[in-house]
């Protein structure tokens, strides 16, 4: 019996749908339009396409987009800079920085230039701590807030649950565990030091693959019949003499014997999108003290 698919991609589109018109009404009833800036330092093709994606969806749904380019060889003072204006500027209200970086620069002092009112990508360490604290009024990492969306979907209520999270970095893992237990889930927060991680991860009801290696998730990984599998990763591959994206998990194997899977592409990358959207609507009613409709 094969895993039911958690299609991000509808999911994703019925969101931000909601989004519109919330839009439509914040621009109608109070005169503001929401506005996302995105700073993009070379010409990278992946980010290149994140930053063209993006661009679209904030289109599409009526959103202001405030596109910044700069060279490779774009300074960090030039950088910082630049964020700085955007800072300043009260028609912007969210402020992504593409990662990675150029190597010259050190991307943690431009994340930390970035007004916390505006990081809508929820890296600052004032809205890691508001997370921490259980704050409602910080922002929440867009891709661990996607990955919860897809999970109450098909598990509303994770009271009980065992979860384990792979990979604990500070973008997807430490956070992804934090909102686990927020949602009464038991976690375990696994990595590369983690022994038999195999026979750990099999003990678990929910599996959340942000490792960042190529179909590292087996088949002998997962849980028999019950298993939710959330796939994080996005690996570029070459098979069969052909490029293909393939997730953390072993899609084809876990696949007849988990419960639910998200597919790559089309599972957990439209939702991080949405949920940078959302952020920058709920950053635009703060900014504005709107009481944010539902």
């Amino acid at each position: 019996m094969s895993a039911e698919i958690i299609n991000g991609r509808a999911i994703s589109d019925e969101l931000l749908m909601g989004l519109k018109a919330q839009i439509e009404n914040l621009r109608t009833q109070h005169h503001v339009t929401p506005c996302l800036a995105v700073v993009l330092v070379g010409e990278r093709p992946d980010s290149l396409s994140y930053v063209t994606n993006k661009d679209r969806v904030a289109q599409q749904i009526g959103m202001a987009s405030r596109p910044v380019k700069l060279p490779s060889t774009a300074t960090q003072d030039e950088i910082l800079r630049a964020v700085q204006e955007l800072n300043a500027d009260i028609k912007v209200h969210g402020i992504l920085v593409q990662m990675p970086l150029p190597s010259h620069v050190d991307a943690e002092t431009v994340m930390a230039a970035i007004d916390p009112a505006k990081d809508v990508d929820g890296f600052h360490d004032v809205n890691v701590g508001k997370l921490h604290k259980g704050k409602k009024d910080g922002f929440t990492p867009c891709t661990p807030m996607g990955c919860m969306v897809l999970l109450h979907r098909v598990l509303p209520n994770l009271k009980g649950k065992r979860a384990v999270v792979i990979g604990r970095s500070n973008i997807v893992g430490k956070p992804m565990a934090y909102l686990l237990q927020e949602a009464n889930a038991t976690v375990t927060l696994a990595h590369s030091g983690t022994h038999d991680l195999a026979s750990v991860v099999a003990e678990h009801d929910i599996v959340i693959a942000a490792i960042g290696k190529p179909e590292f998730v087996k088949a002998n990984f997962i849980k028999p019949k019950d298993a939710i599998i959330i796939d994080v990763g996005i690996n570029r591959i070459e098979r069969d003499g052909k490029p293909k994206l393939v997730g953390d998990v072993d899609f084809a194997a876990v696949s007849e014997k988990a419960a639910f899977i998200t597919p790559v592409p089309g599972g957990v990358g439209p939702m991080t999108i949405w949920g940078l959207m959302d952020n920058t609507v709920k950053a635009a009613c703060a900014a504005h003290n709107i009481t944010r409709a539902r």
